[in-house]
C-alpha cells in the first residue's frame, strides 16, 4: 500500500503500511485510496469488507490526523469510528464503542485524510473505552492510533484505505449535532 507512504500516513500515524486494501463503500462510491470525497458524500456510515481468517477477531479504527489542519495538526488525531471484537468480517456483530461520525473539517483548513485501519486482535479483548455516541466528542480528540494499538496489543494493520475531504455546506450541521452531547 504505497499510497500510505507517499501521503505520509505511515509517518504521521507512526504505524506500518497495511498489507491489504480495505473495501470501503459509501452508497454507490467504492473508495479508491486517497480519493477526494465531500463531507456530504460520507455523512452516513460506510460499508466495510475484508477477507477474514476463520476464528479471528478484528478492530476497525477510522481517524483524521489533520485536525485542525494538515499544516498544523495540533489535535492529531480525531477518532471518527471504532469497532472492536469483530468476529471474522461481520462488522455488525462487533463491539461498537465509538459511533461513526463523518467528515467535518473546518472551513479553510484544506484537505484532511480520513484513514480506515483494520487490525487483528489476539482473541476477544476488553477495551478500556466508554461507549461514545455520534453526538459526542468525548474521547475523540487527541487520539493516537499507534498508542492504542500498542496498549491493546493489536496486530497489523492487516488492511486499510482512506479518503480526503475538505469543508462543504454540510459541516455546520454535523458540528451542531455533535454539540448535543451523549
Amino acid at each position: 500500500m504505497e499510497r500510505f507512504e507517499s501521503d505520509d500516513i505511515v509517518r504521521d500515524l507512526k504505524i506500518a503500511a497495511p498489507s491489504a486494501l480495505l473495501k470501503i463503500k459509501y452508497n454507490t462510491i467504492e473508495l479508491q485510496p486517497g480519493q477526494v470525497l465531500t463531507p456530504t458524500q460520507v455523512w452516513d456510515q460506510a460499508t466495510v469488507e475484508w477477507t477474514a481468517s476463520p476464528g479471528d477477531y478484528y478492530a476497525l479504527i477510522m481517524s483524521d490526523p489533520d485536525a485542525p489542519s494538515r499544516a498544523e495538526p495540533k489535535a492529531r488525531e480525531i477518532l471518527h469510528w471504532f469497532v472492536g471484537n469483530i468476529p471474522g468480517n461481520d462488522l455488525s456483530a462487533g463491539q461498537h464503542l465509538t459511533a461513526y461520525v463523518g467528515s467535518g473539517p473546518p472551513q479553510g483548513s484544506g484537505l484532511h485524510r480520513y484513514i480506515f485501519l483494520l487490525f487483528r486482535q489476539q482473541g476477544k479483548h476488553e477495551y478500556n473505552l466508554q461507549v461514545v455516541s455520534n453526538r459526542s466528542r468525548d474521547g475523540r480528540i487527541n487520539f493516537s492510533t499507534a498508542d492504542f494499538v500498542k496498549q491493546h496489543n493489536l496486530v497489523g494493520p492487516v488492511a486499510g484505505n482512506y479518503y480526503q475531504a475538505e469543508y462543504d455546506e454540510s459541516v455546520p450541521k454535523l458540528h451542531a449535532s455533535m454539540n448535543q452531547g451523549n
